[in-house]
């Protein structure tokens, strides 16, 4: 063991985290477990899993964007590979077969490739990889927003569009979602109950960016905040009839606005993927509105 540190196991909803995601009342199946590493009473990593007993699996934070190991400042290679183990050693005496892991990509982690590495030398294989576009910088996002908002500001005006940009008032837009994807035939994934629940819990942390034409919508984006510097493009849809161009680009424009509104750091676009190859006109799409792309990696190690 590591000098002057500790190794811990808690319950999850007896740590506040920056990744809010994490802090979600536990599923009915299982139990959420914080595996903490502790330096003078002081939190240097955690990683949060859920713990399936009759699958015996553990699975951090699943279903959601990601989950992953996190630390609060850079730690040494030799720390972060003996809390690895510690987890994995933890697991394997509670009779767990199956671990995964889903680490953030790198704009959220500094040391996202080390952590990659150590889980590759510890017996983790990947599982599935998908790519993340990313604009970072919070004065790039000001500059940006600077030179394009006069191309912006006379698509709306020549559209006659009103804007709505701001916390979600009410889920009629979900109906709206699906049933415009579905009638571009797309498949749709969203599930609704839970993210239902989700916005009940962190209602400061959803926003909803919707576009207007002569009194009806035709176009709506949703984003989250995951943390405090970053702000998730997590589902968009423009309506299959709509009489205006470019309604994406200017839902992406007023989600840049957005991030401005709440000073994050980075802007996550997400991934672009169908389900056996790479969707290139989805990314072609958002490259002109990022200048970064990093990997999603999730780790599978069977005990």
């Amino acid at each position: 063991m590591p000098e002057k540190y500790q190794f811990a196991v808690e319950k999850s909803d007896s740590n506040p985290k920056d990744y809010f995601l994490s802090g979600l009342t536990p599923l009915s199946e299982g139990t959420y477990w914080d595996f903490c590493l502790y330096k003078k009473e002081k939190k240097k990593a955690w990683v949060t899993f859920f713990i399936d007993k009759n699958s015996k699996q553990a699975v951090s934070l699943p279903q959601l964007p990601f989950g992953g190991i996190w630390f609060q400042e850079k730690l040494h290679s030799e720390i972060l590979a003996y809390f690895i183990e510690e987890s994995i050693q933890f697991l394997q005496k509670q009779g767990i077969q199956k671990i995964e892991i889903t680490q953030p990509p790198k704009p959220y982690q500094d040391n996202h490739d080390l952590i990659d590495y150590l889980l590759f030398k510890l017996g983790f294989v990947p599982h599935s990889l998908v790519a993340h576009q990313f604009f970072i910088g919070r004065k790039r996002i000001k500059k940006f927003l600077q030179k394009e908002e006069p191309k912006f500001y006379r698509r709306v005006k020549d559209g006659k569009l009103q804007v709505y940009s701001g916390p979600i008032q009410n889920f009629e837009f979900l109906n709206a979602i699906r049933a415009w994807n579905e009638n571009r035939g797309y498949a749709v994934s969203l599930d609704e109950s839970k993210l239902i629940g989700q916005v009940s819990e962190f209602p400061e942390r959803y926003f909803l960016i919707s576009l207007e034409k002569n009194g009806k919508v035709i176009a709506h984006t949703l984003a989250v905040k995951l943390t405090e510097n970053s702000i998730y493009y997590f589902q968009s849809a423009i309506h299959p009839n709509s009489p205006i161009n470019h309604a994406g680009e200017i839902l992406l424009y007023y989600l840049f606005r957005l991030a401005d509104e709440l000073k994050v750091e980075l802007i996550d676009l997400g991934s672009s993927d169908q389900p056996d190859s790479p969707n290139h006109s989805l990314m072609f799409f958002k490259s002109r509105f990022s200048n970064d792309i990093s990997n999603k990696v999730t780790w599978v190690k069977t005990l």
